[in-house]
Parts: C-alpha cells; structure tokens; sequence
C-alpha cells in the first residue's frame, strides 16, 4: 500500500484559557456525536474537552466511501460529519474530543489540526514510540502503521469532534474496513511498545500536554 512522503510539521502555539476537561468514561456514539452537534449550537458555548472511550462503532467521515466499509458484521455504521474516511472506535481507544471556539482563539482549522497531530506525538514521546505524519493523510503513524486518526468539524467557529489514540484494545475491526480508505492500511497501539499502559495513564499525560497546549 503505498503511502505519500512523510511530512514533519511544526508545532504551532495555541492560545489562552485552559478548556474545561470532562471525563466521559464509555458511551455509545450516537448519543456523544448529538450532544456535541448540540452544544456547538448552543448559545452558552464554552470551551470543553471531552476525554472518554466508545462502544464498538464504525464511523464514516464527509469524505468516505461506504465500500470502504468491507464486512462491519454486527458492528453499527454511523454516518457522521466530521472530515475524513471510515474509521473505527472501540474501548480500549481513548478518544478526545475538541469542542473549541476556534474563531475567538483566531486559530485556523490547519493550525489545530497541526497542533493535536504534534499533541498525540508528545504523548507517544512518554511511551518512547518515535511516530511521524503522512502528508495527506491526516494522523499519526510509527512506522507505516496507523496509531491515531484525526477528524473534525467546523461550524460557525467552534470545533467538534476530534482525535483517537490506540492504547489497549482488539484491532481485529481494522482488518474488516480500509482504514481511512487506504486498502491494506495497518493499524498499531501503545500496548505494542509497552505492555503495562493502561487507559487512565495516558489520559493522564493527555491532560497534561493539553493543558501545556492550551495554556
């Protein structure tokens, strides 16, 4: 499967006051993606970061191609309208979403998806897992192996959805979808490099490095 060049991005300064971080624990998705699109809406938005793991789900981007979608057996299929291909959320992955007023942070859309791209590397940097950028493709890889995916939703200036970070869970619904819609796309996890992680560790180091991010 080939893959573009790698593309080594610069970290670029976030703003401001720290976000509220929430911990969400397990949730089904569908309910999740209504509660953000109704948040964003909502006229007393205020700046959140959603940490929490998802039920088995695979979800389809504004970008994908539903035969991307090979054999989701008895996993739900939810059509979303972040960017980006399918993909799939089960527990085992953190997930943090970025519910954000961009526009008020003059911050651009290729800026923060610049700065998590850098986020998810430094939180692999604790683990010692050297990862690197595709260009064109939108994540975090070590190696040629997808370890984290990225997509998001701009609406009016406020952000939603977010990133997910392979930690500890079964990868066997990776090999039933093209990930993000290349063909053969392998996929790998923080378990692979060290064996002890836990799911409340690297939330841990996620928190921090967001509040060194957004502070």
């Amino acid at each position: 499967m080939p893959l573009p060049k790698t593309l080594l991005l610069k970290h670029e300064p976030t703003v401001t006051t720290t976000p509220e971080f929430i911990n969400l624990g397990k949730q089904a998705y569908a309910d999740t993606y209504e509660q953000m699109r109704s948040l964003v809406k909502g006229e007393s938005f205020k700046d959140q970061i959603w940490l929490l793991e998802h039920l088995s789900v695979y979800t389809l981007g504004t970008a994908a191609d539903p035969s991307h979608v090979l054999n989701p057996g008895d996993i739900p299929v939810i059509q979303t309208d972040r960017g980006g291909e399918v993909t799939f959320h089960g527990p085992g992955q953190l997930v943090i979403y970025f519910l954000l007023n961009i526009k008020q942070k003059k911050l651009g859309p290729k800026v923060l998806v610049a700065n998590l791209q850098n986020l998810i590397q430094n939180i692999l940097q604790h683990y010692s897992i050297e990862s690197s950028f595709i260009e064109g493709a939108p994540g975090v890889y070590v190696g040629e192996k997808k370890i984290a995916s990225i997509g998001l939703r701009i609406s009016k200036g406020r952000s939603y959805h977010g990133i997910s970070l392979n930690v500890d869970m079964d990868l066997t619904p990776f090999s039933l979808i093209n990930p993000c819609g290349y063909e053969g796309l392998e996929v790998t996890q923080i378990s692979h490099f060290d064996s002890n992680v836990t799911l409340e560790d690297v939330e841990s180091v996620a928190i921090n490095e967001m509040k060194i991010l957004f502070n």
